[in-house]
């Protein structure tokens, strides 16, 4: 690795763990953030190719363009070269067919601000029994999602409990006995899955479970292909009435491969506080600035009107802290929180198919 890269990068990570660390109680310092962003962007556009084209073909108002989550499927979006890779995620493929990347030259990052965000909005009364409804990381070596319920099981699983973790999808199938005999319990579990393995349980299980208090559910992901679609009230009532927990106490996750971090809905933290009929809201955490951007312009728009989402992620030291995804969303109080409205329709806005461009032309 080069020295100057290497200790510029380096003293780069301190200071954004050291932000993660000090925002981890969910206060916020949006002029800090903004700040470590402009360095890390600045950074990157001397590390990065796909963020130097962008950044040379495209002003900004946010400082900085976001790399479009498309750049990531068909060119390396990363600082450092693949020899030096220490783990690379990569997308599930289904949708489009080609797999993007995120190559990450060390972990500490993503394990810091995985960890800070879980323990605030899952975790807060400590470890508990975990089952998981997603391949083990050893199976899966390249899912984003496993290798974060792998890091779950290592913080948060109770070595007290029967058994801390038990995994119970493996080989691309759902085993429903497994299933069954893990949530036969007296201790408060915590159930961590993609939404496709819920709804496969849902088919598979005929029982129905009480499972003690303080117990949750955590679900995340689309369904890809992979099993019917469900809507997200629709499949949350279901996992309530199947797992016996209040509606309250199961929540989504949001998160991609192309980021470091991810945002979870609000409501496990705010359960006996929260109107039940208000919508859903993610929490965002301190170290991510979101913004709701037009679709033709990627210009941003103001609290409370829709648009595709982009994320900055401080955690993306690597790769580009600036992602531009297709997903719609609004952006509440000062991006202190968002509601997701699901993927931008029909085909690739425009916005994003020109950023693609000018981010892979290399004349």
């Amino acid at each position: 690795m080069r020295r100057g890269a290497a200790l510029t990068r380096e003293a780069l990570a301190l200071e954004i763990e050291a932000l993660i660390d000090r925002l981890a109680d969910g206060a916020r310092d949006d002029a800090a953030r903004d700040a470590l962003l402009s360095k890390v962007a600045a950074w990157q556009r001397e590390h990065v190719a796909p963020v130097a084209r962008l950044a040379a073909r495209r002003d900004d108002p946010l400082g900085f363009p976001a790399v479009p989550t498309d750049v990531f499927r068909y060119v390396r979006v990363a600082a450092h070269p693949p020899a030096e890779d220490a783990r690379v995620f990569r997308t599930s493929g289904t949708t489009s067919g080609q797999r993007g990347a995120s190559c990450l030259s060390t972990l500490s990052l993503y394990d810091r601000a995985a960890e800070v965000e879980a323990r605030r909005a899952l975790f807060f009364d400590g470890p508990m029994r975990l089952v998981m409804l997603a391949p083990h990381p050893d199976e899966a070596p390249d899912s984003s999602l496993s290798y974060m319920l792998g890091r779950f099981e290592d913080w948060f699983a109770d070595p007290s409990a029967e058994t801390g973790a038990r995994w119970v999808f493996s080989e691309g199938r759902l085993d429903a006995r497994a299933l069954s005999e893990a949530l036969e319990t007296d201790a408060p579990t915590a159930i961590l899955g993609t939404s496709f393995a819920f709804v496969h349980a849902d088919d598979a299980l005929d029982a129905r479970f009480a499972l003690p208090a303080g117990s949750f559910v955590m679900q995340t992901g689309g369904f890809k292909g992979r099993s019917r679609e469900v809507a997200p009230d629709v499949l949350r009532a279901q996992i309530a009435a199947r797992y016996g927990v209040a509606e309250a106490r199961v929540v989504s996750e949001y998160g991609m491969t192309e980021l470091s971090s991810q945002m979870y809905e609000a409501a496990l933290r705010e359960a006996g506080s929260r109107d039940p009929e208000a919508p859903r809201r993610y929490a965002v955490p301190g170290w991510l600035r979101v913004t709701a951007v037009d679709a033709e312009t990627l210009a941003p728009l103001p609290d409370g009107a829709p648009g595709l989402l982009r994320i900055d992620d401080l955690a993306n030291l690597d790769t580009s802290c600036g992602v531009q995804t297709s997903d719609v969303a609004t952006v509440h109080a000062q991006g202190a929180s968002l509601e997701l409205h699901g993927r931008a329709p029909g085909a690739t806005p425009r916005g994003c198919s020109l950023a693609v461009e000018e981010a892979l032309d290399d004349r």
